[in-house]
C-alpha cells in the first residue's frame, strides 16, 4: 500500500518500554500505520527481553485503543536464538543482519532466517551491504559497503526475503562530520531489479527532500524507513538529561517527568510522520 500511495511507513525504535506508549499515541493522533521495532543490541544495551517488549506493546493496543495498522518488528539481529524468542513472544517480522559476512554466506544465513521466519508465519527482513553506525548502538561496526543492484537481485531471488535493508549513503546515528547523501541512482537500479519492499536504515538526521525523494523515485522508492536516534535525543533533551539510561532507570522516574519525556517523543513522531513519510492520514488504506 505505501509503494502505491508513494509515501513509506515508519519502523520507529522507542528503545525503552515506556516510550512504546508515546510512539503508539503519536500514530493513533496522525492515523499513520506503524511499526515499533527494537534491535538485539538495542534489547541488550537497554536492558530489556524480546518478551518484555512485546508485552508492553500488546498491552499498550488495548490500553490506548489503538485502531490504526500496528505491527512488531524485530531489527538487526545476528543471533538465532534472539529471533526465535522474539517471534515466539509475537513479533510478527525479524531482521537477520549478516551484512558483514562474505556475500554466499549472507545469503545462506538470510535464507536460513527467511525460511524459519516464514514457517512460523512470520515475514523477515535481511541486509545486503554495509550500512554504518556512528553509535554503536543498531549495529557494531561503522564500516560502509553500498549495496550492488546486481548482487542485490540475486540476494532476494535466493534468499526469499521479504524485505531488503540497502546501503545507499545514510548511517545508523546521529551525523557529527558526514553528511547523509542517498546514491539515488543506486536506489533506482536496487528498485529496477528486485521485488521485493525497500528498507532506508538511519533514518535519524536525515533532511526531508531526501527521504521523500527517495520514497517516491518514478518505478518506486522505499517503503519503510527505520528512525531511532531521534526519538531518544527528544528524550533525552526533555528530561535535561545527556547520557543514555537503562529501561529501569526510565521507569525510575517520577510519573510527572516521564510524561514530560513522553510528550516530546509523541511530538518528534507525529512530525516524522507528516514531514518526511507521508503516511498520515494513509490508516484508511487498510481496510479492506
Amino acid at each position: 500500500m505505501a509503494e502505491k500511495g508513494k509515501y513509506a511507513i515508519g519502523s520507529f525504535s522507542p528503545r525503552y518500554t515506556p516510550v512504546i506508549q508515546a510512539v503508539l499515541r503519536a500514530a493513533q493522533q496522525a492515523q499513520s500505520p506503524f511499526i515499533c521495532q527494537i534491535s538485539q543490541k538495542e534489547l541488550e544495551r537497554y536492558g530489556i527481553t524480546p518478551k518484555e517488549f512485546a508485552d508492553e506493546f500488546y498491552a499498550c493496543l488495548k490500553s490506548e485503543q489503538i485502531t490504526v495498522p500496528a505491527v512488531l518488528h524485530l531489527d538487526h539481529t545476528k543471533t538465532f536464538s534472539v529471533i526465535r524468542e522474539a517471534i515466539e513472544a509475537g513479533f510478527t517480522s525479524v531482521m537477520i543482519d549478516a551484512s558483514e559476512k562474505p556475500f554466499e554466506e549472507n545469503i545462506r544465513i538470510s535464507k536460513e532466517a527467511a525460511d524459519f521466519a516464514h514457517a512460523n508465519g512470520v515475514s523477515a527482513e535481511a541486509e545486503l551491504g554495509m550500512i554504518g553506525t556512528t553509535d554503536y548502538i543498531e549495529t557494531d561496526n561503522d564500516e560502509e559497503l553500498y549495496t550492488d543492484p546486481q548482487e542485490a537481485k540475486r540476494f532476494v531471488e535466493e534468499t526469499g526475503v521479504d524485505s531488503l535493508a540497502v546501503s545507499v549513503g545514510t548511517a545508523h546515528g546521529v551525523y557529527m562530520v558526514k553528511e547523509p547523501k542517498i546514491d539515488f541512482a543506486r536506489l533506482e537500479a536496487i528498485r529496477e531489479l528486485t521485488p521485493v519492499h525497500l528498507v532506508l536504515h538511519g533514518g535519524s538526521g536525515v533532511p526531508a527532500w531526501m527521504i521523500e525523494k527517495a520514497i517516491q523515485l518514478p518505478k518506486g522508492g522505499v517503503s519503510k524507513v527505520n528512525i531511532a536516534t531521534d526519538l531518544e535525543l527528544s528524550l533525552l533533551e526533555a528530561l535535561g538529561r545527556t547520557e543514555r539510561m537503562t529501561n529501569a532507570e526510565l521507569k525510575a522516574l517520577s510519573p510527572e517527568e516521564l510524561n514530560v519525556g513522553l510528550a516530546a517523543v509523541e511530538a518528534t513522531v507525529l512530525d516524522k510522520i507528516s514531514n518526511f513519510l507521508g503516511s498520515k492520514d494513509r490508516a484508511a488504506d487498510f481496510l479492506f
